[in-house]
């Protein structure tokens, strides 16, 4: 039986819009507290923004992911907690082209993925435990969307900021998204002007 919850909107598009240029790697700087650091990117360059739609699936039951994609809104992240066999991939091309087509920014799951050159080649951003040849099926069993899900011990809610970059993951609550956010750009403020200095004393580097 499918548990599926409404949506929820916790970030705001000005809060999300503040969070354009910040780098995972400054937050590091600030706070441990939702810190994902053994999922990858499937490919780099990345840069994954938005808010949180969860999903969890039991086992080898992937088929409520198709609910959630009917659910999903432009800018969405679609969170994805495989549990009890992260050796499987729940993503593929299939959902992949569905997910373009709905506009989603990205995908974390803690499990892995199939279909990792047209994935690739798709270029939406993809986070994961990387490929494999195994993979989940539609049973219609059981699943849960819009529930608070677990990776790697960081719990995410629906309507939390996703923020990737090739260094990482960060899953935010909209209240210490807000807490940290004036530190973390006076931050990367200071960063910008230092690199323009060495810029400015070495430019053979950037020839």
């Amino acid at each position: 039986m499918f548990d599926i919850r409404p949506r929820v909107r916790g970030i705001s598009p000005e809060l999300l819009a503040r969070y354009r240029e910040v780098a995972t790697s400054t937050l590091g700087h600030f706070t441990d507290i939702g810190a994902i650091t053994d999922l990858t990117p499937l490919r780099r360059p990345t840069r994954l923004l938005g808010s949180a739609l969860t999903v969890r699936i039991p086992h080898l039951d992937g088929s409520v992911i198709r609910q959630a994609l009917e659910m999903v809104e432009p800018g969405d992240v679609l969170v994805i907690d495989v549990a009890g066999d992260e050796r499987r991939a729940c993503w593929g091309e299939m959902r992949t082209y569905a997910a373009l087509r709905k506009g989603l920014a990205g995908v974390v799951t803690s499990g892995r993925v199939t279909d990792t050159a047209e994935l690739v080649r798709l270029g939406l951003p993809i986070y994961s435990r990387g490929p494999s040849p195994l993979t989940t099926r539609s049973l219609k069993l059981e699943g849960e969307v819009n529930v608070a899900v677990a990776i790697d011990g960081v719990t995410i809610a629906p309507g939390d900021l996703i923020v990737g970059d090739d260094d990482g993951l960060y899953a935010l609550t909209p209240e210490r998204a807000e807490t940290v956010l004036a530190a973390v750009l006076d931050k990367q403020a200071q960063e910008a002007a230092r690199r323009r200095e060495v810029m400015a004393s070495n430019p053979e580097w950037w020839r």
